[in-house]
């Protein structure tokens, strides 16, 4: 080969092309983001009549928060598409992940979202957490406590100082009943 294809490939080697990681996740958060901005707030979010002033409005956090997650992923895909990352040894160390522990990741994933209402906040943040414990290989069983204490103080802090209203969780209400 010749010096400038030898160049060539040690330079695609060390670096992503222009289909890198910033400008796919870039991507995929602007798509995100413009089905949030102009789907999911208008239709699941109503205004009150009375509202007299528009930042108290409650489309206005999540319509800031839409924004900004827009504005950032643009520039993270500007950023991709202009100078794309290289290469590194992280990326070589995340090829040899176990695949049971990405399976328990996105197993906490599917266990709080699908059985939020059921277990409630703590229970399920309880039993995510647990998962997410397992995936990282911790064996301290103290650190298993926090498994517990933290999402309790979460649902506490968010139930009675943010007065945010979350589920205690169908299981826990028909056992109160008996």
């Amino acid at each position: 080969m010749e010096k400038s294809e030898l160049q060539f490939v040690a330079a695609s080697e060390s670096h992503y092309g222009r289909c890198n990681p910033n400008s796919v996740l870039g991507c995929a958060f602007s798509i995100l983001a413009l089905g949030f901005l102009f789907y999911v707030i208008p239709s699941h979010i109503e205004i009150p009549g009375q509202m007299q002033h528009p930042l108290l409005s409650p489309r206005f956090l999540p319509q800031l928060a839409g924004w900004l997650v827009l504005v950032l992923s643009l520039i993270l895909i500007v950023d991709g598409l202009v100078t794309p990352p290289k290469r590194s040894e992280a990326d070589e160390f995340r090829r040899g992940v176990p695949i049971m522990r990405q399976v328990l990741m996105v197993a906490a994933g599917v266990v709080y979202v699908l059985f939020f209402e059921e277990l409630g906040a703590i229970g399920s943040g309880f039993l995510a957490s647990v998962l997410l414990f397992l995936a990282s290989d911790l064996r301290n069983i103290w650190v298993y406590a926090l498994a517990i204490i933290f999402p309790a103080i979460v649902t506490l802090l968010f139930i009675y100082v943010l007065n945010v209203p979350l589920p205690p969780g169908t299981l826990w209400e028909s056992l109160s009943l008996i």
